[in-house]
């Protein structure tokens, strides 16, 4: 894209205007917020089996003492021997927000269906620290819509982000959000998928507000570009 080359004044004016519609999807950002707050919860009546580095946990003990969890659905079928790039591309974001969670009563953990020494040894290469547990012994990840059956696909259309797709894959990356009652009851109360887990993205941020943005559209596919950070530079 060209630039448009202009005065000092000229750039003024019209970031003024930028800003009035910056402050107005602010306000719609809030407004969302608290719409998500108020989406009913749903009970988890399903006892989900997951290995930890401490062992077999159940969902409610990845809390870790605290009441609300987020769940990184990380795409990494247990045939492959390393990640999904693309959530890797996410997953390079997590490690510096673990701390200010903890602080407000909430844990991140990351879920995949790999075995455990795979995610770790995978984990060590990235030098990631945040916790990541096996679900491969579960349903966990089809019932949250991130991973896909052979039996699903002969089906036809399998459903994903609260729709149908013709995908052909295993492997689905999503946000499930999960929150304990005063009785320490589980309940599910939020998911997302596909573009809604652009805002977990810091490096996407910072790339809407440069001359060339994300720079994808000459792509075959949006994040074409996109390598483990340990590769950029590999050719």
């Amino acid at each position: 894209m060209k630039p448009i080359i202009g005065t000092r004044q000229a750039w003024l004016e019209a970031r003024r205007q930028l800003l009035a519609k910056e402050k107005e999807l602010t306000r719609m950002r809030d407004e969302l917020a608290e719409a998500r707050r108020q989406l009913p919860w749903v009970p988890v009546d399903k006892d989900y089996v997951f290995d930890t580095v401490a062992g077999e946990r159940t969902l409610a003990e990845l809390f870790d003492r605290r009441h609300q969890l987020v769940v990184y659905h990380f795409m990494f079928d247990p045939s492959w021997t390393e990640g999904c790039k693309s959530c890797s591309f996410w997953a390079d974001q997590f490690d510096g927000v673990t701390a200010h969670l903890h602080a407000r009563d909430v844990t991140l953990v990351v879920v995949s269906r790999a075995p455990l020494d795979t995610l770790h040894a995978f984990r060590d290469r990235m030098g990631w620290r945040f916790p990541w547990v096996s679900s491969g012994r579960s349903d966990f990840n089809v019932d949250f819509h991130v991973t896909i059956t052979d039996e699903q696909r002969a089906a036809g259309p399998v459903e994903y982000n609260f729709g149908t797709t013709d995908f052909k894959g295993s492997e689905l990356p999503g946000l499930s959000v999960f929150a304990k009652d005063e009785h320490g009851a589980v309940h599910h109360t939020y998911s997302c998928y596909s573009r809604g887990l652009d805002a977990l993205n810091g490096a996407y941020q910072l790339l809407d507000l440069v001359p060339k943005g994300r720079d994808e559209a000459g792509l075959a596919r949006p994040m074409e570009w996109v390598r483990h950070h340990d590769r950029y530079g590999a050719g």
